[in-house]
């Protein structure tokens, strides 16, 4: 019997692929020069003290804070969000790099660089409602993708939510709810605003939320996962509009 040799390689090539581990993956992604490429694997682990040593000796070498931060850290945190929008990592192994990654942008603060902020975004959770693990979470990855957040806490009234957005005039308002009590919160948060004349986005999740709720104001962008949240400033930043963001993030 012939057996043809390109099809054992295609067939070892396609079981080698999937044998791939997600660290396999993040090194395919790596930048190829140091010290970029030592700090990328550093914040894809996690590993906040390797981060720092990385710049530090870049700097030392008479590397800019401020290129490093923009030629360095905001690439190595991509590899990462885009390895989780592929499924391959997990929003814990993001939240680890985020961590590291922001303690590197601290570091090269420290070090007198100002970076500047591609927008500021301002973060609640609804009035009521305790629970901040998801907006810490939209917080941490807004500011790793490089937004300033002014983080308004947990059980945040209406009137400080308004305020706020009136002091800071931001790009765009998030809102989460874990509790079908307190998400009515965000219609008059939306009402509100529009009484202002004021028409920003309003980002808006958490387990108590769905996209038929968001969809009945104005203002409302549901956002299903957290991740969502950089992707929807992006997408602001860009030039959408409320009706093309409700398009792009919207399931139809």
């Amino acid at each position: 019997m012939d057996i043809d040799p390109t099809k054992i390689l295609v067939r070892y090539n396609v079981q080698k692929e999937k044998a791939q581990t997600p660290e396999d993956m993040a090194a395919e992604m790596y930048p190829k020069d140091e010290p970029a490429r030592t700090i990328a694997a550093a914040i894809f682990e996690g590993e906040e003290d390797d981060v720092v040593e990385g710049l530090e000796k870049a700097i030392d070498g008479g590397a800019d804070p401020i290129a490093l931060i923009d030629d360095v850290l905001m690439p190595g945190m991509k590899i990462v969000t885009d390895l989780y929008d592929q499924g391959v990592i997990f929003l814990p192994n993001v939240m680890m790099s985020a961590d590291a990654m922001l303690d590197g942008i601290e570091f090269c603060k420290d070090q007198g660089a100002s970076p500047k902020a591609k927008g500021k975004v301002v973060c609640h959770v609804a009035e009521g409602d305790v629970h901040d693990i998801g907006k810490s979470i939209v917080a941490a990855l807004l500011r790793a993708a490089g937004y300033d957040v002014v983080d308004l806490g947990r059980d945040v009234p209406v009137d400080e939510v308004i305020a706020a957005v009136k002091k800071e005039s931001p790009m765009m308002l998030t809102g989460t709810a874990l509790m079908t009590t307190t998400m009515y919160a965000f219609k008059e948060v939306n009402d509100r605003l529009l009484e202002s004349g004021i028409k920003v986005p309003f980002q808006c999740g958490g387990g108590a939320v769905n996209q038929d709720f968001v969809t009945q104001y104005e203002l409302g962008v549901y956002g299903e996962e957290a991740a969502d949240a950089p992707k929807m400033a992006d997408a602001i930043l860009a030039g959408k509009g409320l009706a093309q963001l409700k398009d792009q993030f919207h399931k139809h």
